[in-house]
């Protein structure tokens, strides 16, 4: 399997699927929620995220960005929207990746334009991108009291219930 591919549609997958768990237990109000002012709500956090996926999975494959509908970010909008990045990202061939290290990717950040190598574009912007605001929208249903942990957000952990620091 290409370095590239394994080190990012794997994990988009496995943190798209963590993010709709959250997102169906979340409240309309959860997912309007936002930690502060002039941030994104919950529910845009994790939209974007999923956006990131699309942004940087299919440059590093040497195709084009698909165009994805706009479902909302209320719970039946997100869970359309991560069924179709799902479906997306799922489609692409894992031999699309190689090679994919000699790329170079040429793209916005915020007002900024970078060009990066393929590995750089996703180590250093793509998958921290993702994960922030991944980890943004679980924040937000953190701190709206939704009972959630850190094996809700990653799948892995596990503890024992009541368990505190």
């Amino acid at each position: 399997m290409p370095p590239l591919y394994a080190a990012s549609v794997p994990v988009f997958l496995h943190y798209i699927a963590q993010m709709q768990a959250l997102a169906a237990r979340a409240s309309g109000a959860n997912l309007q929620a936002r930690l502060a002012p002039d941030m994104f709500t919950g529910g845009q956090q994790m939209a974007t995220a999923a956006g990131f996926a699309l942004r940087v999975a299919f440059p590093l494959a040497g195709k084009a960005v698909p165009r994805m509908a706009m479902h909302g970010v209320d719970r039946a909008g997100l869970a359309q929207s991560f069924a179709d990045v799902t479906a997306a990202l799922a489609a692409l061939d894992p031999q699309d990746f190689a090679g994919a290290e000699a790329r170079r990717i040429t793209h916005r950040a915020g007002f900024a334009n970078l060009d990066q190598s393929a590995p750089q574009f996703l180590h250093l912007f793509g998958m921290p991108n993702f994960i922030f605001h991944a980890a943004m929208g679980f924040a937000v249903l953190r701190a709206e009291g939704l009972d959630i942990g850190k094996a809700d957000f990653d799948g892995l952990h596990d503890y024992p219930a009541g368990f505190q620091l």
